[in-house]
């Protein structure tokens, strides 16, 4: 099976093959943890994830690094705000984000490099594009000079005074061309900043990427991932600098990037205010639900969010648990299927997976020799791990964290609802049924006797 990625670089499906079969690298942009992120923000680490596994699947090792930024503008305002350093903005939502993105079973990466941890790389590389000619000082700060750089839009191809144009930068007078960017720029005392040969300051935020990634991976990646909306001016910028640092050298082989979250008809985003913390979230619902929810369509293109996609979400996998609750008895091992490698494979298309999955649920409901539920029960446990589903027991996912007391008592009135309607008293089986809905718990008719769950 050879696994192929469409290149945001080339603008098609190409095969992909690290440079070290021993060491595929991989960099994805992580969080700015001023505060707890929304769900939109989760899709990359979700899908990214599945990519990282499959990647150590077929090559045996991964060297997967995915970022931290704690320090940003943004953070010293929530800092100032709070009167508190900005390691306890930082420290309080990276260990959010941890929790959050563990919730939805993203595991962590191997590197998780931050900011703050890295300036003297981020001031060496800032001197070397100095020496270069490809970045100057100015008034306490240092930019990046765009023009010095012949192939600066070649990421999202756009013209470049037409980027420029729509960069939102800020016009400076010390700037020599509007969009050249901030690669280090002067704090005040009451800013965090580190001593540098341009003076006391902090690093602009896209050398932070590329000072991070040269550091743990290399100086050219495999693969760097990351949100759509950062391909212009983030990774264009990343390109413009890491490959002026280095001598021309290819910084990153596959740019792989995954669209956003619609939330009412809207892009999802903080500016506007239409979001969904996953804080929030994993908290209302069962987190492997969102997880299915976020995979349900492929990376590349926008999903709609809305309470309607969770809820069609734990249907289904009420269905697939189900489906491995009526199988508890058979002995199997777990095999990740070639119909889901093959998926995967063809640019990561989870929905193709998820049908996979569900077919595999659909023959192994109608089987009937031992054989044949072994074979698909390891099937569907094999599918659910390559996309990180259907790995917790049947019956806790149908208890939804509940106490045992709690479904012992659910199970009791379960039961003399049975004997009720065995002994043909209909209205008391009817009155059962009527306080277990009023608590939100349905009942189910199966071959193998009535289940509950909780709705």
């Amino acid at each position: 099976m050879t696994l192929h990625l469409y290149n945001s670089l080339t603008r098609r499906v190409d095969p992909f093959s690290p440079l070290d079969p021993a060491r595929p690298t991989m960099y994805v942009c992580g969080p700015t943890v001023y505060n707890y992120v929304h769900i939109g923000n989760a899709r990359g680490p979700v899908v990214f994830g599945v990519l990282a596994d499959l990647l150590r699947r077929r090559y045996g090792a991964l060297a997967y690094a995915r970022n931290i930024t704690d320090v940003d503008d943004k953070i010293n305002a929530a800092a100032s705000e709070a009167g508190v350093p900005i390691s306890t903005i930082t420290d309080r939502f990276a260990a959010a984000y941890r929790e959050d993105m563990a919730a939805l079973g993203v595991q962590l990466p191997d590197i998780e490099p931050t900011a703050t941890g890295h300036i003297p790389h981020m001031i060496e590389m800032i001197g070397r594009l100095i020496d270069a000619g490809h970045a100057y000082a100015a008034q306490g700060h240092v930019l990046f000079a765009v023009a010095s750089f012949e192939g600066y839009g070649k990421l999202s191809r756009r013209d470049v005074d037409d980027m420029l144009a729509g960069a939102r930068v800020e016009v400076a007078p010390y700037k020599r061309d509007p969009g050249d960017f901030v690669l280090w720029k002067p704090s005040t005392e009451a800013l965090p900043g580190w001593d540098s040969p341009w003076g006391r300051g902090r690093p602009g935020w896209h050398i932070e990427c590329s000072a991070m990634a040269a550091a743990h991976l290399g100086e050219t990646i495999d693969i760097h991932a990351g949100g759509v909306d950062l391909q212009f001016p983030h990774h264009e910028n990343e390109i413009a600098q890491s490959e002026c640092a280095h001598g021309g050298r290819t910084f990153a082989r596959w740019w792989v990037h995954n669209g956003m979250l619609n939330f009412g008809g809207t892009k999802m985003s903080k500016s506007i205010g239409n979001i969904e913390k996953v804080h929030d979230l994993v908290r209302a619902h069962p987190p492997e639900a969102l997880r299915y929810a976020l995979l349900s369509a492929h990376y590349r293109q926008p999903l709609e969010w809305s309470a309607a996609l969770i809820e069609q979400s734990v249907r289904t996998l009420d269905r697939l648990y189900g489906t491995l609750r009526d199988l508890v008895e058979v002995e199997s091992a777990t095999a990740i299927p070639a119909s889901i490698e093959a998926a995967l494979d063809d640019d990561l298309n989870t929905p193709q997976a998820l049908a996979e999955l569900s077919r595999i649920a659909g023959d192994a409901r109608k089987a009937e020799s031992i054989e044949e539920r072994a074979r698909l029960k390891s099937a569907l446990l094999g599918a659910g791990l390559a996309l990180g589903l259907l790995q917790q027991a049947p019956a806790e996912w149908f208890a939804r964290g509940a106490a045992d007391d709690d479904d012992g008592r659910i199970q009791a009135l379960v039961d003399e609802r049975n004997e009720a309607k065995r002994t043909r008293d209909f209205a008391r089986a009817d009155a059962i049924r009527a306080q277990l809905a009023a608590e939100g718990v349905l009942l189910e008719d199966t071959p193998q006797g009535v289940r509950w769950r909780r709705a």
